[in-house]
């Protein structure tokens, strides 16, 4: 039995078995990536989630990019550089300024697509031209795509993340005077930064159309996604299961079983639980991903069963983060869902902004405290998350 620490009495931590955060922003403090390498966690999946951070996140992958050889190293070095897997995806916080340019009619002015764009897309609908011409140009969809085609292309371990659909968010009101100019500089510009917000909230037709989009293309591309789901747990899943509607996989029941091997004499579906026989295993594209994690899971405990049913065609995960799932309320509604998850479909993950010791602290609490709901021991548990992200990432 390993010694306990004299000061807290807990198990040393087990940092040495690789600790893998499954969902992370560093590049909104750039300054922090250098601090990577000294980590105790073996590697950070880095997600993107609006203009401003995309090419930040090539440019850390670029200098700390893990490649899938490399994994056997960097278990046996504290200092290894590589420990970045990058991610590239537009988050539902920004997808108003994405617009869907396949309705685009000829000879609109840049004001004239800005206007009738955010007045389709934002409730209630904003009159105020002002307001209007105050928020970001919004981005051609079809062009976001083909550019984020081309960084996973570049990148061949990327991931799409972060996307997903959020009802309670509300868009925040443009810098007042002055106000950008006394901004913290160390901070990546985009996000909210203590801004008022508007009281509009983007449509959740909109935000479907900008998700479906990126979950087509993972699909295509066969690479995992990190969901954002907030208060739309019901239309999450809604939308997910229109990506592989026509793609389920046929389950046999027993009794159907019994039937085929009377009619024909095939011994080959023993007479055990229901079987898939119509599962794809080829890993062409498709218009579904071929693994998701639902990042932060904050839904109730009846509604995973959803995501494992026999006729499902994608490998779903499940991760948790201190900051997000036990700092309020609702740690019990995740304590339960951590319980009732399988074993092997449980991730760790920050969702921090900054990467270094917090990073870790926070990582080495959740993991501690999943090790905790699940009766595992300190080394089994790290292990177990340890594979589990491989699994999730790699699709080993």
């Amino acid at each position: 039995m390993a010694e306990r620490d004299e000061n807290t009495g807990e198990e040393p931590f087990p940092w040495h078995l690789g600790v893998f955060d499954a969902h992370c922003h560093p590049t909104d403090t750039m300054a922090s990536i250098d601090s990577i390498p000294s980590m105790k966690a073996k590697v950070l999946t880095v997600m993107a989630t609006r203009a401003q951070d995309q090419n930040l996140v090539i440019e850390a992958a670029e200098k700390r990019g893990l490649k899938k050889e490399d994994l056997d190293s960097i278990l046996g070095s504290a200092d290894a550089e590589s420990r970045i897997i990058p991610c590239f995806g537009w988050h539902p916080w920004f997808s108003h300024q994405m617009y869907d340019d396949a309705s685009k009619k000829p000879g609109e002015s840049e004001d004239d697509i800005r206007i009738a764009h955010y007045q389709a897309i934002l409730l209630p609908k904003p009159e105020d031209r002002d307001f209007l011409l105050a928020l970001p140009r919004p981005r051609p969809l079809s062009e976001y795509l083909a550019q984020t085609r081309d960084y996973l292309s570049r990148f061949p371990l990327a991931l799409v993340g972060e996307v997903g659909l959020d009802r309670t968010f509300r868009i925040p009101q443009s810098w007042l005077p002055g106000q950008a100019d006394d901004r913290d500089s160390t901070l990546t510009p985009g996000g909210r930064e203590g801004r008022k917000l508007s009281p509009y909230r983007v449509h959740m037709d909109h935000q479907r159309k900008v998700l479906k989009a990126q979950l087509n293309l993972a699909g295509e591309m066969q690479r995992a996604v990190s969901v954002h789901g907030v208060q739309a747990h019901g239309i999450v899943h809604a939308t997910l299961k229109e990506t592989w509607k026509g793609h389920e996989r046929v389950v046999i029941s027993e009794r159907e079983k019994k039937k085929m091997r009377a009619a024909d004499g095939d011994q080959s579906l023993e007479p055990n639980e229901n079987t898939n026989i119509s599962d794809d295993n080829n890993t062409g594209p498709k218009p579904y991903p071929p693994r998701i994690c639902l990042h932060s899971y904050s839904g109730p405990v009846d509604f995973v069963k959803e995501y494992f049913q026999a006729s499902v065609p994608v490998k779903f995960f499940f991760s948790f983060s201190s900051v997000i799932n036990f700092s309020g309320p609702a740690s019990s509604k995740a304590e339960e869902v951590i319980r009732h998850l399988p074993a092997d479909r449980i991730l760790v993950e920050s969702d921090l902004h900054c990467a270094g010791d917090r990073m870790d602290a926070l990582l080495e609490e959740m993991a501690r405290a999943i090790c905790r709901f699940r009766g595992w021991g300190l080394e089994d548990g790290v292990s177990r998350l340890g594979r589990n992200w491989k699994s999730f990432v790699f699709g080993d």
